[in-house]
């Protein structure tokens, strides 16, 4: 752990030596962040040395390896043309439209310089923005990494958002140039892109001079508006293949904006930047995921979303690995068909969500143990809390470590994880870890701001400065990010607004979002609790548990799960073996006040469990913006469900 303490000129670049203990490492970069971080600002390339490392004069606003002149998309493309020009550096994969794209590092350089000369002909530079509307598709990596190239700033929208949604992220983006696919597929179903984008452009209050159009042949209605919409295929032929040069940016300035969902108002604009965010990416490939050069990453994420952003595109290719990105569902053509992508792959890290591990656990285990999976080391999950059942298993059925990881849109990387790269720890089901490297993590009490003891609930909070990889700030908005993150306490801390619980060994156990406590006559209760004691249950395959009023304990917990088929013949006989299982191991306090058993639960696209929705609609009212629901005849289902009465309850 010895640290260099001049700054290093890209051909100097040494790595560092990440070695010593979890707690060695932890401890240096909490306690000395300017030497450990300028030691890791060397896995990075440099076109000028960062003149000084960390700049927290101004808090919580700070900025790492300021004065420092890099490129993302040089960093993740360039860089690796001599060494590693012919090795796989994107493999797209789609079980919807049945096709398989594989690009190496020399080949996806000429994507993204043709890309990036059309973005040029377009009149797009440095600080412009661009909003990306596309699915998992190879040309939305060349948009993100083009736009990088020329220092613009890009804003993935999630390609399953309604036009009302990205009219509202256009009109706080303000884009030069909006970018779009004819469609996109879901299930096998064709959903045009392209009458959304014109719904929205026709709403937005500051809409794009320009559309590009990238057309995949979907959607045979296609029809570009003259003046205003561009065919991507024509005009790059046109320009013939064009070499655009890197635009070197200060490490401060904003790489790129990704808006959080908007279901409590506003979206708020995640602002990154460029050089700390491709430290920690380069950083976190190595400590957290163990995937070194050559090697081969599958996450099964959206590009719209947070890690499709960090592990699908950035993290991967800025280490120098493999990145495989996939389009569809994790059962279509059948349920092996991400284990045959990792077969063939030799996939060594796979990321995906716990929900797509509990649809998968509906199935035939044997599409997973058909496939020759030795290749595979980790499994990681993230996303939402991981129960216990779903990864006991999916460990014994891989017989690979299955790695909770817990971050958020804001911090853009794990912020509780273990590290197998380094040392890997014990899992503990339940808990995602311990505080990643330069998180200085905090369990505290929600009235005093005191740290609580071990066993005591508490407010997860991080002490700034915030590592690199984090937000910089929201999007035109210091104020919003300063009220949104660190005005809840008398102290300056970033509040994650999740409770937290931390062991004797320190490991650290999310339950729930702060404004998801239950107050059940006078005790505190976390649906997470809930939920992870309903989902105990063997019956049980997926369970959402909401609060809703009471006139004599002014909130009781709901419970909606869905059977696995063997229980679900006798449905009130299932429903009260969960409020039995809920009053075992909670107590009779939480036990549900009612029991709903359900075919589907309603959730987003990106695989998220509508709870809020399901909350106002037991309480009988609008379940609100439903615009990223992925399966109404769900929400019909609770709706009659509610109709005809509890399976169980009081």
């Amino acid at each position: 752990m010895q640290c260099n303490k001049e700054a290093s000129s890209p051909s100097s670049q040494q790595a560092p030596t990440l070695s010593g203990s979890y707690e060695q490492l932890h401890r240096f970069s909490i306690e000395q962040p300017e030497q450990f971080w300028e030691e890791q600002s060397r896995l990075i390339h440099w076109e000028t040395p960062p003149q000084q490392i960390l700049d927290y004069s101004n808090p919580p606003f700070r900025k790492w390896f300021v004065g420092g002149r890099t490129n993302l998309c040089f960093n993740a493309v360039d860089r690796h043309l001599q060494e590693r020009g012919d090795q796989l550096a994107l493999v797209v994969a789609s079980s919807e439209t049945d096709s398989v794209r594989e690009f190496t590092y020399r080949q996806l350089y000429r994507e993204v310089n043709d890309f990036a000369a059309v973005l040029v002909h377009l009149g797009v530079g440095q600080g412009d923005r661009v909003v990306i509307y596309m699915p998992n598709m190879a040309e939305a990596v060349f948009a993100m990494l083009a736009c990088a190239r020329i220092g613009a700033v890009h804003s993935v929208v999630f390609g399953g958002f309604a036009a009302h949604n990205l009219a509202l992220r256009i009109d706080d983006a303000q884009p030069k140039l909006l970018i779009t696919a004819d469609a996109g597929c879901r299930g096998g179903k064709v959903i045009p892109y392209k009458p959304l984008v014109d719904s929205a452009l026709a709403s937005a209050q500051t809409p794009p001079e320009k559309v590009l159009v990238v057309s995949r042949g979907l959607d045979q209605a296609l029809a570009l508006e003259p003046g205003r919409d561009v065919d991507y295929a024509s005009l790059r032929a046109q320009l013939g293949p064009v070499d655009v040069p890197v635009q070197w940016l200060e490490s401060n300035e904003p790489s790129y904006l990704l808006y959080t969902s908007g279901t409590t108002g506003k979206p708020k604009g995640v602002q990154r930047d460029v050089g700390g965010y491709a430290v920690a990416m380069a950083l976190s490939m190595l400590t957290v995921f163990d995937v070194k050069p050559g090697q081969v990453m599958f996450s099964t994420s959206d590009v719209g979303w947070a890690v499709g952003h960090s592990y699908n595109v950035y993290g991967p290719l800025i280490g120098g690995a493999t990145a495989l990105l996939y389009e569809g569902l994790p059962t279509r053509p059948d349920p092996g068909v991400w284990w045959q992508l990792c077969e063939k792959y030799r996939v060594r890290t796979l990321f995906s969500s716990p929900t797509a591990i509990r649809v998968l656990k509906k199935h035939d285990p044997d599409f997973i143990r058909k496939h020759d999976l030795s290749a595979l080391q980790y499994l990681f999950l993230a996303g939402e809390p991981l129960d216990e059942p779903t990864a006991l298993w999916i460990k014994q059925l891989l017989g690979k470590p299955v790695i909770d990881n817990y971050w958020q849109t804001e911090t853009g990387w794990p912020a509780l994880t273990l590290l197998p790269g380094v040392d890997l720890k014990p899992t503990r089901f339940g808990s995602p870890g311990f505080a990643n490297l330069g998180y200085n993590a905090r369990i505290i009490d929600e009235n005093t701001g005191q740290e609580v003891a071990p066993g005591q609930k508490g407010v997860l909070v991080f002490v700034p400065p915030l590592p690199p990889g984090c937000l910089s700030t929201v999007w035109r908005n210091d104020e919003r990010f300063i009220a949104s993150y660190f005005s809840h306490f008398k102290t300056l801390l970033y509040s994650s607004s999740d409770w937290a619980i931390r062991d004797e060994d320190g490991y650290i156990f999310i339950l729930g979002r702060t404004d998801d406590v239950i107050n059940v006559a006078g005790h505190r209760l976390g649906t997470r609790e809930i939920e992870e004691s309903v989902s105990s249950n063997q019956a049980v395959v997926e369970a959402a548990v909401v609060g809703v009023p009471d006139e004599l304990k002014g909130q009781v917990p709901v419970v909606f799960a869905t059977l696995r088929d063997e229980h679900a013949g006798d449905r009130a006989a299932a429903a009260a073996g969960l409020r039995k299982t809920v009053e075992t191991s909670l107590g009779a306090v939480a036990r549900p006040a009612r029991v709903y058993i359900v075919d589907a639960l309603p959730k987003t696209r990106s695989g998220k469990l509508l709870r809020r929705s399901l909350q106002a609609l037991a309480q009988g009212g609008d379940p609100g913006d439903l615009s990223t629901l992925d399966n109404p005849a769900a929400l019909d289902e609770v709706r009659n469900a509610l109709n005809r009465g509890a399976d169980a309850g009081d």
